[in-house]
């Protein structure tokens, strides 16, 4: 069976996971986690990082940060994880949905405006599948109507989006955009500290307010003395020892990933049944995932395409289940009845193939092989 994602720990991972041992230092302190903070956020462009447990409570921090009342709005894409929906639901506020490009999966930008109303307070900007999200009319919106933006880079470590912002045009990385930012490092991110997420953003005062819900919200000099009520959310220093190693070979990584790409584009861009993933002129796209849709004439959805797959040894995961489909949220009276026609299609026609750090070319000569045949290409 070829897996959808295994990491690649070829670098000093070992030896700085042995040092975390020998020295005793294996908890939520350490040398590990301060280099991993600050040499993560200056790689994004950010000042402070804010290491904590996952990428789900990394969402969680950023916007309990912003100190949501109830009936403050969120604006989000609909087509994402449901840790997004999660941490705005669970700090009191409500998450307002938009549609996905039909071209790149990510939130569709020109339907961000409609949505805002005088409840909103932030904008959170996903990033799908390694391509980032068209930031410069957010970033106007977020200017223009005073709103945080909260940045979800979580499958985009390393991508870049040329921005011409302020009338400054410049490539940036993503992470580098947000009031605050967030990022994932599951196993299966470019970047991996096996369970792992982090909070980045320039403000010192929301720099300071994170680092305090992650730890608890102790205080000194009464340590157990708490005048606000925090979560633990602390990440490791054997966690972030790996987080190091992966992160001074993250241009070796991202070249992988663009190369797996690339052999995949070369073997399926003559399938009619499938939409490939897109790159826009203005995004360097990392690729976390190689992700397909299928075609309304193909005859199957992404269910029946993964078992026929899965009979030929590939192993396949299906797209994202937008928010307003979701049973756990229509039980708190959000989204009934809302329709959103590309994010409802592609959750039933989009998968992605393996796409990890240790794919080789005949593995991805294997699987294409394979799409061809379910496909009849």
């Amino acid at each position: 069976m070829i897996p959808v994602s295994e990491p690649l720990l070829a670098g000093k991972e070992l030896d700085y996971v042995t040092d975390c041992i020998k020295t005793g230092w294996i908890s939520s302190a350490g040398k590990y986690i301060n280099d991993f903070e600050s040499g993560w956020s200056a790689y994004c462009g950010k000042k402070h990082g804010i290491a904590v447990s996952n990428g789900t409570t990394a969402l969680d921090v950023a916007v309990h940060c912003l100190g949501l009342k109830p009936g403050d709005e969120v604006i989000m894409p609909t087509f994402t994880i449901i840790s997004c929906a999660v941490a705005i639901v669970n700090n009191k506020g409500t998450p307002v949905l938009v549609d996905s490009d039909p071209k790149l999966w990510t939130m569709d930008v020109d339907q961000v405006a409609e949505k805002i109303t005088p409840k909103t307070k932030a904008i959170m900007p996903v990033h799908i599948y390694g391509h980032p999200v068209d930031m410069d009319p957010i970033l106007d919106l977020a200017e223009d109507h005073h709103l945080a933006i909260i940045e979800d880079a979580a499958e985009a470590h390393g991508a870049e989006y040329h921005s011409h912002h302020n009338n400054t045009k410049s490539w940036k990385r993503c992470g580098s955009f947000g009031t605050m930012s967030c990022f994932s490092f599951y196993a299966n991110k470019l970047v991996t500290t096996g369970e792992g997420g982090m909070v980045i953003t320039d403000d010192e005062t929301l720099a300071k307010k994170a680092r305090a819900y992650r730890d608890l919200c102790f205080q000194p000099p009464r340590r157990f003395y708490h005048e606000h009520l925090g979560n633990q959310y602390r990440l490791t220093n054997m966690q972030a020892a790996l987080g190091v190693a992966q992160m001074a070979r993250i241009d070796e990584i991202i070249a992988k990933k663009r190369w797996m790409a690339q052999e995949y584009t070369k073997r399926l861009q003559n399938v009619p049944e499938i939409q490939l993933p897109a790159e826009e002129p203005w995004a360097k796209s990392v690729y976390w995932m190689y992700a397909l849709g299928l075609s309304d004439t193909c005859g199957m959805d992404n269910t029946e395409c993964a078992k026929r797959l899965y009979e030929k040894d590939v192993d396949t995961r299906p797209f994202f289940i937008g928010m307003h489909e979701q049973p756990a949220l229509h039980k708190l009276g959000l989204f009934k009845d809302e329709k959103y026609p590309v994010a409802e299609r592609i959750a039933r026609k989009g998968f992605y193939l393996p796409s990890g750090l240790t794919i080789t070319k005949e593995q991805i000569n294997t699987v294409a092989d394979a799409v061809c045949e379910v496909l009849g290409a």
